[in-house]
């Protein structure tokens, strides 16, 4: 938008007589509709906003101005500290406007709101300056004077006001400043709902029920990013998606499912962990979609839902489960910076791999999962998906910090310890139960990496057998695959149950005379014939005892640490679908040159994807190319991204962080695109 407004305004400037001034045409203030909170959705042009009228930023008093009757005007707030204001001011702050902002655009010039710290004046060339965008309100608190055939208010001053696009409403003796959210049509379909701060003074969100008919596109509300440019939180004016298992006091939680939302009232309290955000300075811009009760169900399995969307390769590659509206959404928008979404069996990591995007399963522990609806209370983690390495690592170590660290009662182990430090691996393992990839075109890119991470970091290779290393030990739980499955299978059935299935089948019989709730397949047989006297709470202890006994056994023979290093090795392997299309079509996987997903290799006892809810430990899914494949949905050549998965010892996450970004530095490790491609 920026860049068409700029080619506009040149173009008007070449075209007309220096002896009179260009006039730019702005699009005019059109209201829509009033939404259920009472605030205002209008149109620019054809841009959509939303403006937060009901608990306006700022109400302030006017002296010299009294209108017939209430209007609405777009409105540009700039603060200065310089005495003159000229048109070179003005034109560098609305460019860099442009330049930095996606909700800003020549419309909010209606009228001018200026400040500035000493007592200021407007010269000619700002005037003149300002006449070429027809601006027809000049709003000042007395700090800035300027002639000009504006309609001039003086406002009560206000230092809580930032810079930026507002919508100003005009009534008999006050003005009301209201922020702005510009409204994205999600067209992957990603989001269940958008949401948006209330003002209220509460801390509420309210939700944005709002679509696009033509496309069935929900609308997101996104805030302008000038209003945190003086904002020094680490996060500030970031616009974070959230999974919705996750509780925002004034949203409703419905884990996927309809049958719960209809039972769960809207949730009168945030999650600690998505408070931690919003005091880190992000933006919650809405809940996304996900797997029904976080499960692993296929795309073709939902029902509560229509899956959504991905944008890479043909655009109609799976998201895969659980958080796929959240994995999808950051392949898909520049808009969007941050997603959050959860982890029990592979549902961060996976979603990352097929949409080619930045995501992470942390050590057991590393976040609070409290007032999130739970998969497994001892095996459920918290992750974020970024497109960015820097971004995504300084999100991750500004998120995952002592205070939210899950309590030892909750995870069953040893309290965590997270060193911040370049105590690298010295080893590279190569699980050859594991790899090589599936698609022999994206070995070699797997193999430059290896050699990078030599390179940079001096390490050696060396190729193992996870599968017979665990077997080979001397303990007879901790090597026995089928035992440690069972446990993680009794934590997450029961959590499950107890929490979710019990409560929701009690109660919807009790409304529906006995009937059973519609939920999807993934959990409806499990949950209809849930036998308490073979999974109860003294199978989850017991479960808790054994889950601990594999972690120790192997922080201590697989993965440990060193004096030298936090974690000596870092394994690799790939959860995806090794560079193979995997497609939310179910037949199509069967063809020729496609996979699904949570294929088990054939020597292996377990998916690679189930190592470390099984043993704690952290596993990042790093995309690091893509591959060319025959689409046979749109019969062209397009690209899927390849991945790799990096695993390391239980609290060496940092480590890891800090290890990535030294490959992001070397150019190793890259920031991904949106769309078709990740590069």
């Amino acid at each position: 938008m920026a860049g068409r407004c700029a080619l506009l305004l040149t173009a008007l400037l070449v075209s007309t007589s220096v002896s009179a001034a260009p006039i730019l045409k702005r699009n005019s203030y059109t209201f829509v509709l009033n939404n259920p909170y009472g605030d205002a959705i209008f149109e620019l042009g054809n841009v959509s906003y939303l403006a937060n009228t009901k608990h306006p930023k700022v109400v302030l008093s006017t002296e010299n101005f009294k209108p017939t009757a209430s209007s609405s005007i777009p409105i540009t707030v700039i603060k200065t500290n310089v005495s003159i204001i000229s048109k070179e001011l003005l034109e560098s702050t609305i460019s860099s406007y442009l330049d930095g902002d996606d909700v800003f655009n020549f419309d909010f010039l209606a009228g001018l709101y200026i400040t500035s710290t000493t007592t200021a004046s407007m010269d000619a060339s700002a005037i003149e300056y300002l006449a070429e965008f027809n601006t027809n309100f000049l709003f000042s608190d007395g700090s800035v004077s300027g002639e000009g055939s504006f309609t001039k208010l003086t406002v009560s001053s206000t230092a809580g006001l930032p810079s930026g696009p507002f919508l100003a409403t005009l009534s008999l003796s006050t003005v009301s400043i209201a922020s702005v959210y510009r409204l994205y049509p999600d067209t992957y379909r990603t989001f269940l709902f958008g949401a948006y701060d209330s003002n209220d003074g509460q801390e509420r969100h309210n939700p944005l029920g709002v679509f696009l008919p033509k496309m069935w596109d929900p609308m997101i509300p996104v805030p302008s990013r000038i209003y945190y440019w003086e904002d020094g939180r680490p996060l500030a004016g970031e616009r974070v998606a959230v999974k919705d298992l996750y509780d925002v006091k004034g949203l409703q939680t419905s884990g996927g499912s309809q049958a719960w939302a209809y039972i769960t009232p809207t949730s009168n309290g945030t999650a600690p962990s998505v408070q931690r955000i919003i005091d880190l300075g992000g933006v919650i811009v809405g809940k996304q979609k996900l797997a029904q009760f976080a499960s692993g169900a296929n795309p073709w399995e939902w029902q509560d839902e229509h899956y959504p969307f991905n944008p890479r390769g043909d655009g109609w590659l799976t998201c895969s489960a659980s958080s796929s509206g959240a994995g999808c959404s950051i392949a898909a928008y520049d808009w969007l910076d941050y997603a959050i979404g959860s982890d029990t069996g592979s549902s961060m990591r996976r979603p990352a791999a097929v949409s080619g995007t930045y995501g992470q399963r942390p050590s057991q522990g590393m976040i609070s999962l409290e007032r999130v609806i739970p998969l497994g209370a001892a095996t459920d983690t918290g992750g974020v998906f970024s497109r960015d390495p820097y971004k995504w690592i300084k999100f991750s170590k500004n998120w995952y910090i002592p205070p939210l660290h899950q309590d030892v009662s909750i995870t069953g182990l040893s309290p965590l310890v997270i060193p911040d430090s370049d105590a690298f691996p010295k080893t590279i393992l190569y699980p050859i139960d594991y790899l090589p990839l599936n698609n022999s075109a994206a070995e070699p890119i797997l193999q430059e990496f290896i050699a990078n991470l030599t390179r940079v970091f001096g390490m050696t290779v060396k190729k193992v057998n996870f599968t017979a290393t665990v077997q080979n030990w001397t303990d007879p739980v901790a090597r026995n695959f089928t035992t440690l499955n069972a446990a993680t299978g009794v934590i997450n059935s029961w959590t499950a149950w107890t929490v979710i299935g019990r409560p929701l089948l009690t109660t919807w019989a009790k409304l529906f005379d006995g009937r059973f709730p519609p939920i999807d397949p993934a959990r409806r047989l499990g949950w209809k014939n849930f036998n308490e006297s073979l999974v109860n709470q003294t199978r989850y202890d017991a479960a808790l005892i054994t889950k601990n006994r594999g972690v120790k056994w192997y922080e201590t023979h697989f993965q440990y640490s060193t004096p030298e290093s936090c974690s000596e090795s870092v394994m690799l392997y790939d959860i995806g679908s090794g560079g193979l299309p995997s497609f939310r079509e179910q037949s199509l996987n069967d063809s020729p040159g496609a996979s699904y997903l949570a294929v088990l290799p054939p020597t292996a006892k377990i998916t690679g994807a189930n190592i470390c809810p099984i043993f704690g430990c952290a596993d990042f899914t790093i995309p690091i190319g893509q591959v060319p494949y025959q689409s046979n949905v749109t019969f062209h050549e397009e690209m899927v991204p390849v991945t790799i998965n990096m695993v390391v010892k239980r609290g060496c996450d940092f480590v890891l962080y800090n290890m990535i970004e030294k490959l992001a530095d070397e150019g190793v490790l890259k920031t991904v695109k949106t769309g078709r491609t990740a590069f």
